[in-house]
């Protein structure tokens, strides 16, 4: 894995900034002594239990290739202003000393380290806090006039939430990793972990009230750790579950997402609004948009990189699966199975679901340029009932049709011709990770096929 130094940000992806603070100050990738166990974040029903997103360690033997630190720019830029807030009292180094933290920074945090879910030792830091910056003042712009920029094969995060259709092009939430938003009145925060290909998005409110969401700088099973920036408290981004902090414990609410084409989701949704280029840096990252800084992390060759837990080669490590729990059973669909059946119907916690694959998405983290990087497909997964009567599927040339009445049906579970036109299928909350993400959240997987 090669990564692209000309294309790395002092503000930029989470991992990429990770991996890249450290070599711009001179320091090393941070290590650990030991591997600690992963342990398992909370469970939510019906929600897949989200994979670690990693860094990539290079093939044995080789010797990891980082980019040089490019010149601060003169003028920086403007990031808006933190929502008011109560005052929080800083954490002392004394206290960090006095609960065993060694391995992350807790200057110029003021967290409640006092409570905490996962042992410390879990978590290291790898960048300061916001070093990866978060868009909060996303502008949109129509899908025809996005399609100046992106190709029909770029990947998007699609999300549908009352009414509104959105689109989120990985070619910008490599650099940010987290967008806060609202669609149709509904506060959220999109969130990407390039290291774990791991798409997720949720409501961003706690305890009735909206909050906003930074990067920490820090990686637990080498997944991103978010915060919020009311109480600063810790967020695993695979699981939505405060994991430090005074709000330890607490659980976002999942909302429905999935990584499809631009093509796809502009043919479906007309109307839909797409994340623009003006994301509030003043055309600092307008050359960086579509340039993939994880040059081929994804190869079949590669090793997920500072990941620390127990490897389950019961798949390769860095096989995409479509990860799904309902009713505290998790399940993983590789992607090289879906290719070859597109059409999967399972059940899972009693509860019978169906899986599309449909050729077409293009792959964020393989080629330097993202719209020309190899086919992996799109997913959708989705209960199997609609118009008061349960459906089998088949793959067909245009899509998907239903045995029982013949409707064709796209990727985003909408009948979009024959006897069911305009039916949906309800989605189920499902994300696209590398394996060896999924399994270390979700240890006791099962595996189609398998």
């Amino acid at each position: 894995m090669g990564f692209n130094g000309r294309h790395r940000l002092i503000v930029g992806g989470v991992s990429a900034a990770l991996v890249v603070a450290a070599c711009s100050s001179g320091e090393a990738t941070p290590t650990k002594s030991a591997a600690p166990d992963p342990t398992p974040a909370a469970t939510v029903a019906a929600n897949p239990a989200p994979a670690t997103a990693t860094p990539v360690q290079q093939p044995p033997g080789a010797s990891p290739t980082l980019p040089p630190a490019i010149e601060t720019p003169t003028t920086q830029p403007t990031i808006a202003p933190t929502p008011t807030r109560t005052p929080l009292p800083t954490f002392t180094p004394n206290a960090a000393q006095r609960l065993g933290i060694t391995s992350f920074i807790t200057t110029g945090w003021k967290t409640n380290f006092e409570k905490h879910s996962v042992e410390y030792d879990e978590i290291f830091s790898a960048q300061v806090k916001d070093g990866i910056a978060s868009v909060d003042r996303p502008t949109f712009e129509t899908p025809e006039a996005a399609s100046e920029w992106l190709t029909d094969r770029d990947p998007v995060v699609a999300v549908e939430l009352n009414g509104v259709a959105k689109a989120y092009p990985l070619a910008i939430l490599l650099w940010h990793e987290i967008v806060n938003d609202e669609i149709g009145g509904t506060p959220v925060v999109v969130t990407f972990c390039p290291l774990c290909n791991t798409a997720l998005v949720f409501e961003r409110v706690v305890n009735g009230e909206p909050v906003e969401f930074g990067t920490t700088g820090n990686l637990r099973n080498s997944d991103l750790v978010m915060y919020d920036r009311t109480t600063e408290s810790w967020w695993q981004q695979i699981t939505g579950t405060a994991i430090v902090g005074d709000l330890t414990g607490t659980q976002l609410a999942f909302v429905p997402a999935t990584i499809v084409s631009f093509g796809d989701f502009r043919n479906a949704f007309t109307e839909g609004q797409v994340l623009s280029k003006d994301t509030g840096f003043g055309g600092l990252f307008d050359n960086n948009y579509g340039i993939n800084p994880y040059s081929r992390y994804d190869s079949d060759t590669n090793d997920p990189f500072l990941f620390f837990g127990e490897r389950d080669i019961r798949l390769p490590l860095m096989e995409r699966v479509v990860g799904v729990a309902i009713g505290g059973q998790a399940k993983a669909y590789p992607f090289d199975n879906l290719k070859r059946e597109r059409v999967v119907h399972d059940e899972i916690g009693g509860q019978a679901i169906v899986v599309f694959w449909k050729s077409g998405t293009a792959s964020a983290l393989d080629g330097r340029v993202i719209a020309t990087s190899k086919d992996v497909g799109a997913t959708g997964v989705f209960l199997t009932t609609a118009g008061g009567r349960e459906l089998t599927f088949q793959s067909t040339d245009d899509g998907f049709t239903d045995a029982e009445t013949g409707s064709l049906w796209n990727i985003f579970g909408k009948a979009i011709a024959g006897p069911l036109a305009g039916e949906q299928l309800e989605p189920v909350i499902h994300a696209n990770h590398f394996w060896f993400a999924w399994v270390a959240f979700s240890p006791d997987t099962l595996i189609h096929g398998r």
